[in-house]
């Protein structure tokens, strides 16, 4: 039997002119399950989630809640849904206590024994001024304000923005701990480390558009060989590349001569006479990752604009598009 659907978003669409906004977005979080939404900075993420938290009204659609639109109804969730905004207005004139006590009072008494818990996970001292706070541990009290109240809900737009590596682990360790307790957790990312980590679902979107949505274990079961190439010179690569129409390009490099090429288990013997006609400098496989199957939806494109490899590489095939 199929889990009660806890986030539903049918048919979104808010068109902001000139290709912005988002359209015909579809989405649908069970209960318990932790799904995850990735695509680059300006791929309409955060305006999907801003209208799943009822601060905007859709064109075209609906979002529910449990089974509340919420458009009109953001008071009413505030107390159910624990939200992390991807750019958290937190007034400089409090200390950390104040804004933690003021968000209290819109979602309702928190329980002080989590709220311990929260500042020793996260280490954070919330008797320091804001004003004085980094980017850092701002991040950490917009963290701890969205989860005080123990919410079975979460929504959670770049949640690791800002954080430091370790307490970037820290906080994908912390949600797969929450997900064991049975929360429900929409994740809007662009670091794929931390989406390929956590994430029961997956939805890339691109220009305001998905493009796939799968279930991160079946991707992680993917038959296709990938492998890594370099090649001796430009005339051997540009020889290998035109080759494209037999192999899936996931993406490359002329800077560097190399490429990642991606094929089915059929293919194997044509991969290999194909190779017998170019001269290869290295040549290694690679596991089929979340990040290869991302990167097949934008390789023709240059730039990745805030995109993040697996493992922090930022390196490693961001090179060629966003």
């Amino acid at each position: 039997m199929e889990k009660e659907v806890i986030i539903e978003v049918n048919h979104l669409t808010k068109d902001y002119g000139y290709g912005r906004g988002v359209f015909d977005v579809s989405i649908k979080v069970h209960k318990g399950e932790c799904y995850g939404y990735l695509g680059p900075n300006g791929a309409g993420k955060s305006t999907t989630i801003r209208h799943i938290m009822g601060f905007a009204k859709p064109q075209i659609g609906e979002v529910k809640i449990f089974n509340q639109n919420t458009f009109g109804n953001t008071e009413n969730l505030l107390g159910e849904v624990g939200y992390l905004p991807g750019e958290p207005a937190i007034p400089a004139g409090l200390d950390g206590w104040g804004f933690l006590h003021m968000m209290e009072e819109m979602r309702g008494p928190a329980d002080k024994k989590w709220v311990d818990h929260l500042l020793e996970l996260f280490k954070f001292n919330p008797g320091v001024s804001i004003k004085s706070m980094s980017l850092g541990e701002k991040r950490k009290l917009a963290v701890i304000a969205a989860f005080m109240n123990d919410p079975e809900v979460l929504v959670l737009d770049e949640p690791t923005s800002g954080l430091d590596p370790v307490m970037q682990k820290v906080f994908v360790k912390f949600i797969l701990d929450e997900k064991k307790r049975g929360k429900t957790i929409l994740l809007s990312s662009h670091i794929f480390s931390e989406v390929d980590a956590t994430c029961d679902t997956i939805s890339i979107i691109k220009d305001g558009k998905h493009v796939s949505t799968f279930n991160a274990k079946e991707l992680k079961k993917e038959q296709k060989r990938t492998f890594e190439l370099q090649f001796a010179n430009k005339e051997h690569f540009d020889k290998f590349i035109n080759e494209k129409n037999k192999f899936e390009i996931v993406n490359s490099s002329i800077e560097t001569l190399t490429c990642f090429v991606s094929f089915p288990p059929n293919k194997y013997n044509e991969f290999f006479e194909t190779l017998d006609n170019v001269k290869v400098t290295k040549f290694q496989e690679k596991p089929f990752t979340l990040q290869d199957y991302f990167m097949s939806f934008y390789k023709e494109e240059r730039e990745f604009g805030g995109l993040k490899g697996v493992a922090g590489n930022t390196k490693e095939g961001l090179n060629n598009g966003k």
